[in-house]
């Protein structure tokens, strides 16, 4: 008896991204990414954007946007990338360097 080619796996999920965009989705400088949430994180998000009159997507774009934005001593505070110990002195200096920002 003949041997058959072992069957390939189906694949799951969401295909992949092809050269062709989705139908609908004509902007070549938009992307979508998959994003997971606790569920309180998710309960504050979704109060934020009730408040906001805002949709998900936009207060989370807004968001990156600013982060991306910022420089390095900034995102690693937002990231809670820093220690404990720095945390405090470099948010004294954040705090004078914004201070002169107020108003303007």
């Amino acid at each position: 008896m003949a041997q058959q080619p072992a069957s390939r796996p189906r694949p799951r999920g969401r295909p992949r991204s092809s050269s062709h965009p989705p139908e609908g989705f004509t902007d070549e400088n938009q992307a979508i990414i998959r994003l997971q949430l606790d569920l309180p994180a998710k309960q504050a998000l979704d109060d934020l954007c009730q408040r906001r009159g805002m949709t998900q997507i936009a207060a989370l774009s807004r968001t990156v946007r600013w982060l991306v934005a910022q420089d390095e001593v900034v995102q690693a505070w937002v990231l809670n990338l820093m220690s404990r110990e720095h945390l405090a002195h470099v948010s004294q200096i954040l705090l004078k360097r914004y201070s002169g920002h107020e108003g303007g």
